[in-house]
Parts: structure tokens; C-alpha cells; sequence
């Protein structure tokens, strides 16, 4: 298989950024970059990704924003791990809603290398 899973890392911290996106690259992926959920709404309406992970807290369109546009009617499934300093109240908060479905994964900050690397491993290895 030549295709290099292409993930897109929106989070408003540039060395958060920086540092996924090396982490993930080192591991075979191909990733893009989005500094706020604007930006990676835009991102994700332009080009087709394999996965996203999502910061919350963020300037100008949230995390929460960003994944009620994502998973609204119509969209492709595509699999989005949350990462974040409330990654577990969100947990709790969203598995009560019904209108979204929970996010496909979680990461608290600071986030577990190794835990992150297996984490979308087995989310790009599940056929959608």
C-alpha cells in the first residue's frame, strides 16, 4: 500500500503543533497543520484526511465548534481524537449528547507518546 495516511493537527499552540505533527511524520504519516478550527474547517473541506486530532480550547472557532461542523449531516466519517486539558470532562460531557457521537479517541495534556502513536494506529487500521 503507497498510501501515507494523512492526519491534520488543529491546535492553537504552536509547539503543540510542532511537536505532533514531528512525532507523527517520524512514524509514516503525513500531516497537515491548522492554528485555530477556522483554519482547520477549511482544511478539512479541501482536502480528504485520514484523521484529525482536536484541541478544544482555542481562539475564533473552538475545538467543540470545529467537531459539531465536522460530524454535522452529510459529512464523511473520519476519525477525530480529541487532545486537550479536559479531554476526560469532554468525554463525560459528549457520551450524555445525543445529537453528536463521541469522539473516536481521547488525549489528556499532556499527552503520552506512545499512547498517542498506538491511539491512531488502531484508528487507521479499523476500516471506516
Amino acid at each position: 500500500m503507497d498510501h501515507k495516511p494523512r492526519i491534520l493537527v488543529v491546535d492553537d499552540e504552536a509547539d503543540t503543533r510542532t511537536f505532533f505533527a514531528a512525532l507523527l511524520e517520524d512514524h509514516g504519516y503525513t500531516v497537515d497543520t491548522a492554528e485555530d478550527g477556522q483554519i482547520g474547517l477549511e482544511k478539512a473541506a479541501a482536502t480528504s484526511y485520514d484523521l484529525i486530532t482536536l484541541d478544544l480550547s482555542m481562539p475564533e472557532v473552538s475545538g467543540l465548534k470545529f467537531y459539531r461542523e465536522m460530524r454535522g449531516e452529510g459529512e464523511p466519517h473520519t476519525p477525530i481524537v480529541v487532545i486537550s486539558g479536559v479531554a476526560r470532562d469532554m468525554k463525560t460531557f459528549i457520551s450524555t449528547r445525543k445529537q453528536v457521537p463521541a469522539p473516536d479517541g481521547y488525549l489528556a495534556k499532556p499527552v503520552d507518546q506512545d499512547e498517542m502513536l498506538r491511539l491512531v494506529e488502531n484508528l487507521l487500521s479499523v476500516p471506516s
